[in-house]
């Protein structure tokens, strides 16, 4: 297992800033680059934009807005941890959305803040997550899981709403739980793109749920279910 890395003056922690707001990336950078052992490496406005220019700067911590014209921070979050594993997303979102924060999970998320946070809050979020420490607590996250499930479902009906899915469905679904994008299942599993995407409409059906997001719920339940069974 890697070290934590250690941040000084000298080797500052590399942040990228991505909002569509050119007065919240303007009032960031100027906060964020005040604080000593802190660099602003670079900044986009669009979601095509920051894809294009951030793997090139090697930032330690990514900065994101959740919601953008052209996309989302959670898609950026998992194209950019694609390229750079070690990469810290700390999504910046103005209202507490339940679903944009169980997405930055599923996106492989380190943080979630709202854009009210103050700025020593959100510089000490920078920090926390630069050392590969998480802010997203297991207790929210199990919150969050448990909103999500039909209280009207018992566990019984969701094992057998999984019977139903074919061996292929069931291993896209694992994948979707391990937060991977379309094409990385793609990769995966040898299949085209579209194929995959057919392949989740179809589970997204036989799970009745809409997003893949509750799926990969579905998948993460069932795999803590299955934890104690195997050795």
């Amino acid at each position: 297992m890697s070290e934590a890395p250690v941040f000084s003056e000298e080797t500052p922690i590399r942040v990228f800033l991505l909002d569509d707001h050119e007065v919240v990336r303007r009032g960031l950078r100027d906060m964020l680059d005040a604080e000593s052992g802190i660099e602003v490496v670079g900044e986009a406005g669009t979601a095509e934009q920051a894809l294009a220019r951030g793997p090139a700067l090697r930032p330690h911590v990514a900065v994101l807005d959740v919601r953008l014209p052209d996309g989302d921070g959670i898609t950026v979050c998992r194209e950019l941890r694609s390229h750079m594993p070690d990469l810290a997303c700390l999504m910046l979102t103005s209202f507490d959305d339940e679903d944009a924060l169980l997405d930055a999970i599923m996106g492989g998320a380190a943080g979630y803040v709202l854009k009210q946070i103050k700025g020593s809050d959100l510089v000490s979020a920078v920090r926390t997550v630069a050392t590969g420490q998480s802010m997203l607590d297991p207790a929210t996250t199990a919150r969050l899981m448990h909103s999500l499930r039909d209280p009207e479902a018992g566990h019984p009906a969701e094992d057998d709403r999984l019977a139903a899915l074919s061996e292929r469905e069931r291993a896209v679904l694992d994948l979707i739980g391990e937060g991977l994008t379309n094409r990385q299942i793609g990769k995966r599993l040898y299949l085209s793109e579209k194929t995959v995407k057919n392949h989740i409409s179809r589970l997204l059906s036989k799970l009745g749920v809409e997003r893949r997001v509750q799926a990969a719920v579905i998948a993460a339940q069932f795999q803590e279910h299955e934890e104690p069974h195997r050795h």
